[in-house]
């Protein structure tokens, strides 16, 4: 479906005539023939553009801006007049207008003008959401490291962006934090204030990920009604980050390749070269070399690629940055959920520390994410980690038990000696649970259990 366009006119014909050419171009279209339907139309259903007849029966299209405003801040709007002048359109240009079209005109003119509009506005919006990212990021701390491997990572990144490297291929598992050194390199850079485009290249059909990189001419495909200026137009002068590039099919690859040489492209149905300025940034958990070997991607891409090839390690091999990202972690989702959490305890940390975040940093970030929207009190303790990281605290090794305990010549009951054990681990943890639990190598759940199968009353959840 196209982007829905309000039409606002008095003159009946020509609100019929414009709304006719504007849904053969695609757009979805409603009409309004004063300022007050228009306002109503407005607050019902926000369209993504307004095509604003200046002279309206009760209200000037000036006079109406602010409204407009004031239900959508960024509410597109092109003024239409007969009464063109420099004094009226600096006038609504100073209101907000983004484009000032004077009666007579051809329709083609108004529809081009639409799409002209309206592809800047989607710009805009793309380029604010990377932005409020990338502010979120910085101030989280954007690469929070203490390790060496890190280190090196961050000199990388900032030689890169000084020197204005072009072509840049991020290496490394899923979760490692790939976006986030694109991100760096890019805030780092002379381009800081262009966009920054992040395009996932799994996301989409490879038809729809040539038009969303490329853009496309009106007509090329079935459902392309109007020209559309693809991600890597729109990011002139600033940085194009593909995600996933080995998830490419081979014929997008040729043409990204055509495009890497010397940064010109056409439009998916387009017969004129587009030149841009972009720094492009690649990035794949895939071993490239080995797709390469088995002909799932181009040899001559790759190494077109791997100009400058950065490998971010993953966490397992830097725990130095572990307890660093977990306080970057959890100031920054005390103050998303109103927490205030001050750390984690003891047993909590060394079992972050123990586990082996094969989901990397993305899964820490969601593990203390959850932990701190579902914990209460001023700590997180075990029990509100994953399963999968509580289990992996490190359980003190049986050492020879010889001299320390023996079993009585008249023997005993194994299933008292247990319960006996399990009274006790909870009585020296003040009824904790979790610490119970690892003291003696159990999880959760078989903690429960034999809470439960013990009738040990005073340990049990309060609801059961």
């Amino acid at each position: 479906m196209g982007a829905h366009v309000l039409v606002v006119d008095d003159e009946k014909l020509i609100r019929w005539s414009m709304a006719q050419a504007l849904e053969k171009a695609g757009y979805v279209v409603t009409q309004a023939a004063n300022a007050a339907e228009a306002l109503a139309r407005v607050e019902e259903e926000t369209p993504d553009l307004v095509l604003l007849d200046h002279k309206l029966p009760d209200r000037t299209g000036t006079q109406i801006l602010p409204d407009l405003r004031r239900l959508s801040p960024q509410l597109p709007v092109i003024m239409v007049t007969a009464h063109a002048s420099i004094p009226g359109a600096v006038e609504a240009f100073k209101g907000g207008v983004c484009d000032y079209i004077g009666k007579p005109f051809e329709l083609t003119e108004m529809v081009q003008s639409v799409a002209r509009v309206l592809d800047a506005s989607r710009l805009r919006a793309v380029v604010a959401r990377h932005e409020d990212q990338a502010l979120k990021d910085l101030a989280g701390g954007a690469i929070v490291h203490r390790s060496p491997a890190m280190e090196a990572v961050c000199k990388t990144v900032h030689q890169v962006a000084l020197r204005g490297a072009r072509t840049i291929l991020l290496l490394g598992e899923s979760g490692v934090g790939k976006g986030v050194i694109a991100r760096a390199i890019h805030n780092d850079s002379e381009g800081a204030g262009e966009p920054f485009m992040n395009v996932s290249c799994t996301s989409l059909p490879d038809q729809l990920l040539e038009s969303e990189l490329f853009g496309h001419e009106k007509g090329a495909f079935t459902d392309a009604k109007v020209q559309k200026k693809g991600l890597i137009e729109l990011a002139d002068h600033g940085t194009v980050f593909l995600d996933e590039i080995g998830d490419v099919n081979l014929g997008l690859q040729a043409k990204l390749l055509g495009f890497l040489e010397d940064r010109v492209f056409r439009r998916v149905g387009g017969v004129r070269d587009i030149r841009v300025s972009v720094r492009v940034i690649a990035a794949t958990n895939k071993d490239l070399e080995r797709e390469v070997r088995e002909g799932r991607f181009r040899e001559d891409l790759y190494y077109r690629l791997k100009v400058i090839p950065i490998r971010v390690p993953p966490l397992r091999e830097r725990r130095e940055d572990l307890q660093e990202l977990t306080r970057m972690f959890l100031a920054r989702f005390n103050t998303e959920f109103g927490k205030s959490i001050r750390a984690l305890t003891p047993e909590a940390e060394a079992a972050v520390l123990a586990y082996g975040w094969p989901g990397n940093v993305r899964e820490l970030r969601n593990a203390i994410e959850r932990a701190v929207l579902l914990g209460d009190g001023e700590v997180l303790d075990l029990e509100d980690l994953p399963s999968e990281v509580y289990e992996s605290a490190t359980v003190p090794a049986l050492r020879d038990l010889d001299g320390k305990f023996e079993l009585p010549p008249e023997g005993l009951v194994l299933e008292e000696l247990e319960q006996h054990l399990v009274a006790q681990a909870l009585r020296r943890t003040r009824g904790n649970r979790a610490r119970a639990a690892r003291l003696l190598g159990l999880n959760r759940d078989q903690m429960r259990y034999r809470i439960k199968k013990f009738d040990l009353v005073e340990f049990q959840d309060p609801e059961r």
